[in-house]
């Protein structure tokens, strides 16, 4: 059972002095906050905010790539209309097209399959293992003997934890590989799409209001896990049963108002704000950039190859979603890194640091040469990423994707099960064919054909250093690319699996185009691959020096020390807080339903359901309506510190009740990811009330709103 941690002495009494909202926590963290929490309002205490066993942590939840929590005992999950997207898109069908018309199950058995790619991880137990990661490593390994050694020990941690397969374990780093976790997830197979509003709600405003302020997004939806008969996670069937989960959060409308704390839980992504400037500035001037213009060169292909074509628009909603969501944040962070000079800040904290490291008493240690290695791995490091992205580009396709993985699937299983490489071992099996299934639902020959050709005229522009030696004769001309989809049965669900129990001289004996085409690229990808793990074990050896040194001069100055983010499970703290973006002009905190009704146009993305604007103008407000406002409450800012991942977190109020949910951030404060800035630094969340209100009144979700325990305000 996981009650605490102790911290590394490099950490010892680094939070006291904590400022700002700044700072994505491991939970085990949170009682050296104690006065941070008390200063902004909390009154739940930060023990308990530490046992991942108990109320509130237990109900918070991972989708892989979304957060969420459990408002029920019966296993009732609630997340975002985004997050739950590939599940409603499943679904859809241009007779039944759940996006646009949205879906509620109104019993158990309405409930429908979210699909393999639906699932739900419980966090059960935390423990540091970087004794188990690090240790007698020998400084004369090269870098790819080196990271092979730390993959293999991290592989044997995970084993040895999957014991039970109930659960799926994992050993991320943190602070760039100064420390290691293990991570023990219940991973819960069957789950099902209960309720998610129409995209006229969930999605209103589309791409045009994605990270812009004032918001008036639902983006909310409810899945539902399910065990077999015995509690334990099983394989979809009819007969499983709504998973019993152990805690769940109160739901309260009573609301909160400007100026009130709020708890964040959930499953930050990835945050870069330990980077160094020369790092920023290829973010800035060489890699984002490139990675826009392909972004948007390949969504204008997918608009024309699906034009005019509704089965077309729903298989690759979710691709054009997930693309537009990548690309509008990649954009915010050029168009930040243009407002404030980043680069330019961490050069006079980067000028500051390597003053105080050159002092020799504070050198203990490290190697005499870090600075200099640490500027040539990270030099190393950014040559290889611009490969890395070329070929990326020339293999944008996702037939030849399932190929590749294929093949390589089939070359590892010729190895025993412990030194195949991650990601195609036994536990990665059903991940895969999961991945091979899904394209079903979201691909489409013609379109696919299209993209891989566009995208290999992009690849042909790319400046030659940064093509992958070799690659360029072995692949097709972007004229002959038809012929490839006329000679493969890769597009059928059926073929694809089968491949998986192949040999490798299975797959050089075929005639299928992409299968051949997969054999012949092979080659270049392990050249790539094998560099990268001889730059990333240099970088596994440097890094963690810097980082302590890092963590060292943070401490001596008072400031916060937390990891970035990786995935795993962060608690964040703020107010409810209007900001001012520029001079003169000050945004928020509160969006109300007047709002939808204002922007509603009748033409997308700004067309609101009838009867929720028929609800507004009625005044149908009921308990929901805000005495401050006047109205219902449909979206508020906090100074929260989120990123990509954070979707769907639980925010609760000082009690720790569920208050809303975040969905966003605003446009002003996407370089968060790497510079937090305190004074425009703002996550937009749902307020809970808006969320019941359109169960109430929209979509008659009567259901639900008796199986959440929620508290009204006081009449």
């Amino acid at each position: 059972m996981f009650k605490s941690i102790a911290l590394p002495v490099a950490l010892l009494g680094v939070f006291a002095a904590a400022h700002a909202d700044e700072g994505q926590w491991q939970p085990h963290q949170l009682p050296q906050l104690k006065s941070e929490l008390k200063r902004i309002g909390i009154t739940i205490p930060a023990e308990k905010l530490t046992d991942l066993t108990k109320h509130p942590m237990s109900a918070i939840v991972s989708l892989g790539g979304c957060s969420a929590s459990f408002v029920s005992p019966d296993g009732l999950v609630v997340t975002n209309h985004h997050c739950a997207y590939g599940a409603i898109q499943r679904n859809a069908t241009p007779e039944k097209n759940y996006i646009v018309n949205g879906f509620l199950a109104k019993t158990r058995a309405e409930e429908l399959p979210g699909g393999p790619n639906t699932l739900v991880y419980v966090t059960e137990k935390v423990e540091n293992v970087t004794d188990r990661v690090l240790k007698d490593l020998a400084p004369t390994l090269s870098g790819r003997e080196r990271n092979e050694l730390v993959d293999s020990r991290v592989k044997a941690l995970i084993a040895e934890c999957e014991t039970d397969k109930a659960y799926r374990c994992s050993v991320p780093s943190f602070h760039r590989g100064l420390e290691y976790y293990r991570i023990r997830q219940l991973m819960i197979r069957d789950v099902r799409l209960v309720y998610a509003p129409s995209d006229m709600v969930g999605n209103f405003g589309g791409d045009v209001d994605n990270f812009e302020w004032p918001r008036q997004t639902g983006d909310f939806s409810f899945l539902r896990a399910y065990v077999g008969k015995d509690g334990r996670p099983a394989d979809p069937s009819p007969d499983n049963v709504p998973y019993k989960s152990k805690d769940f959060l109160v739901v309260s409308a009573e609301g909160l108002k400007n100026g009130d704390p709020i708890l964040l839980a959930g499953y930050p992504g990835r945050t870069s704000r330990y980077k160094l400037p020369a790092e920023i500035r290829f973010a800035r001037d060489a890699n984002f950039p490139l990675r826009v213009a392909d972004m948007q060169a390949d969504l204008a292909v997918i608009a024309a190859a699906t034009k005019g074509n509704a089965q077309y628009d729903v298989r690759y909603a979710s691709v054009v979603k997930s693309i537009n969501n990548v690309l509008k944040k990649t954009q915010g962070l050029l168009d930040g890194f243009a407002r404030k000079d980043i680069a330019a800040i961490k050069d006079v904290q980067d000028a500051e640091f390597r003053a105080w490291f050159n002092q020799p008493a504070n050198q203990k240690g490290a190697s005499k040469t870090l600075l200099a290695d640490l500027d040539a791995v990270i030099a190393a490091d950014m040559a290889l990423s611009e490969e890395e992205f070329a070929y990326s580009v020339a293999a944008n396709s996702d037939l030849l994707k399932s190929a590749r993985t294929l093949y390589r699937l089939a070359l590892e299983q010729q190895k025993p099960n412990a030194q195949r490489e991650s990601g195609y071992q036994e536990r990665d099996l059903s991940f895969i064919k999961a991945r091979l299934t899904r394209l079903e639902q979201s691909f489409v020959p013609s379109v696919d054909e299209a993209r891989f050709a566009a995208s290999l005229q992009r690849y042909a522009k790319l400046a030659a250093k940064t093509h992958p030696q070799g690659l360029d004769a072995l692949l097709p001309a972007p004229d002959a690319v038809g012929a490839l989809y006329k000679q493969t049965k890769l597009g059928d669900t059926a073929q694809r699996l089968a491949w998986m129990s192949k040999d490798p001289a299975a797959f050089k004996a075929s005639d299928d185009a992409f299968i051949q085409l997969a054999v012949k690229m092979h080659d270049v990808a392990m050249s790539i691959e094998n560099r990268r793990k001889e730059i990333d074990g240099n970088l596994e050896r440097v890094i963690p020096q810097y980082m302590s040194a890092v963590i060292a001069w943070k401490k001596s100055q008072g400031k916060p020390v937390y990891p970035d983010a990786n995935s795993t499970l962060r608690v964040t703290y703020g107010t409810v807080s209007p900001y001012m973006p520029r001079d003169g002009l000050v945004k928020g905190p509160f969006t109300t339903v007047q709002g939808i009704v204002e922007k509603h146009t009748g033409a997308d993305p700004f067309i609101a359901p009838k009867n929720l604007l028929a609800a507004v103008k009625e005044q149908r407000f009921g308990v929901f309506k805000d005495p401050v406002l006047g109205t219902v409450p449909v979206n508020f800012l906090s100074s929260a510190d989120t990123t990509g991942g954070n979707s769907g977190s639980a925010v609760m109020n000082k009690r720790g009740e569920l208050v809303g949910l975040n969905f966003d951030s605003t446009y002003e404060s996407i370089t968060k990811d790497w510079y937090f800035d305190s004074a425009i630094t703002r996550a937009i969340h749902v307020d809970i009330r808006y969320m019941l209100w359109v169960m109430k009144e929209v979509d008659h979700a009567d259901n639900l709103l008796k199986e959440m325990k929620i508290k009204y305000p006081a009449k």
